[in-house]
């Protein structure tokens, strides 16, 4: 009796963990013949009948007759005089089959074997599910949050499972309420102990381009390809399309009329501007292009012999001076995305640069943190802020209009005369 009232408590665990039938034979077995090995010596003379579905368990133990006083392992030989309890007629040299209860492994070994078992099956549950989200890897995945920590969101998906947004995955606008939908790319996934951690990732620019698949059909049916994406998340992006079919605009397709295609996405990412760009193999043009909406005027570029910082080369980029914070952008941004996407280091050079003089010259007549915030747009010398309006200064600086003026001032005095 005590046989069904296991198997049925392993049932009962199995159907509640998903486990399929063969499986949990597999795993029973497994543990039963550990707890023999561990009460007999061996278990290579045992054979282990299990149908789950029925709650049966029979254990056989399987030894030779030998004659009384000969027996040298208890375990694989029986002598006469025993033998002939279980059956009368047996002979030397026969084979006896005996069924072993699991009372005769003792309580404590029974508690054990229950316990082991359990932890195998659990151990199997997390193997699984560490093998069906590694697969996921890179795709977009999406759970609900159950519970918000100060350095990280849990979701938990339709089956249950437990999914991790860490802060430092999370967009800077992100707010998440519990129970809201929640959607990222599965980053990693890592077995900690028996137990497999899932990282969801809203930052990666993975996310963007799946986004991208989701949302575009050409891009799903590939018949436009993401070539390349650069993202400083929830700021802005940039990303680089093609397509083999001369008739479709990738660019466009992308975008759609009026914005309308890509609009999810940039809602989904916090509102995040995002520059879609034509890819193209022609390196000077691809450069070109990233750093739109400047316009340049030349270029030089510098292959390194082996990639030096993760960069292919350098290149000397001349704009024409009012391009010039255009093809940098608000704190560098432009240019540093331009940078990524096309794996080149970039310097910015005005047209008549040689002409012209640093702001850092002017420190005297102008404080430090005023010449930091025209450095900020990309304006560091004198030429560049004179041939900058006022208007466009005050939209693109924290600074007020007397400081400005003031600021131009000085440059003309010290500088055109």
């Amino acid at each position: 009796m005590e046989n069904i009232a296991l198997i049925e408590s392993f049932s009962e665990f199995k159907d509640n963990k998903s486990i399929d039938r063969v499986t949990l034979m597999s795993i029973l077995e497994e543990v039963f013949r550990a707890a023999l090995k561990r009460k007999f010596g061996s278990d290579d003379n045992f054979d282990i009948i299990i149908n789950p579905d029925k709650g049966d368990l029979e254990i056989w133990r399987n030894r030779v007759v030998v004659a009384d006083g000969m027996s040298e392992d208890d375990n694989e030989e029986i002598e006469l005089s025993e033998a002939r309890k279980i059956e009368p007629d047996f002979e030397i040299g026969e084979d006896v089959s005996e069924e072993v209860k699991l009372v005769q492994l003792g309580r404590r070994a029974i508690l054990a074997l229950r316990q082991n078992l359990i932890s195998k099956i659990y151990e199997h549950d997390s193997t699984n599910i560490f093998k069906q989200f590694k697969d996921l890897e890179g795709e977009l995945y999406t759970a609900e949050v159950h519970h918000i920590r100060h350095n990280a969101i849990i979701l938990l998906d339709d089956d249950g499972n437990e999914i991790v947004l860490p802060k430092s995955e999370q967009i800077r606008s992100d707010f998440f309420r519990k129970g809201d939908s929640v959607r990222g790319v599965v980053k990693s996934v890592e077995l900690r102990g028996n137990k497999p951690t899932i990282i969801l990732s809203r930052t990666s620019p993975v996310f963007l381009t799946k986004l991208f698949e989701q949302e575009i059909p050409e891009v799903f049916d590939g018949l436009i390809t993401v070539e390349g994406v650069a993202r400083i998340p929830g700021e802005k992006a940039k990303v680089a399309v093609d397509s083999y079919d001369d008739r479709i605009d990738p660019v466009g397709a992308c975008v759609g009329v009026k914005g309308s295609r890509i609009h999810g996405i940039v809602r989904e990412l916090g509102n995040e501007n995002i520059d879609v760009i034509n890819y193209t193999k022609n390196e000077q043009l691809y450069i070109a292009r990233a750093l739109s909406p400047a316009k340049v005027t030349s270029m030089e570029i510098e292959l390194y012999e082996s990639e030096k910082n993760g960069k292919k080369g350098r290149v000397k980029v001349v704009l024409k001076p009012e391009e010039v914070s255009k093809a940098i952008g608000k704190s560098g941004v432009n240019i540093r995305l331009a940078s990524e996407l096309t794996g080149y280091e970039i310097d910015v050079q005005r047209e008549g640069a040689e002409e012209d003089v640093e702001l850092t010259e002017f420190v005297d007549e102008i404080e430090g943190w005023i010449i930091q915030e025209f450095k900020n747009i990309g304006l560091d010398t004198a030429r560049s802020v004179l041939e900058t309006s006022v208007e466009e200064l005050l939209k693109r600086t924290d600074l007020e209009e007397e400081t400005i003026l003031d600021v131009q001032r000085i440059l003309r005095e010290e500088f055109e005369e």
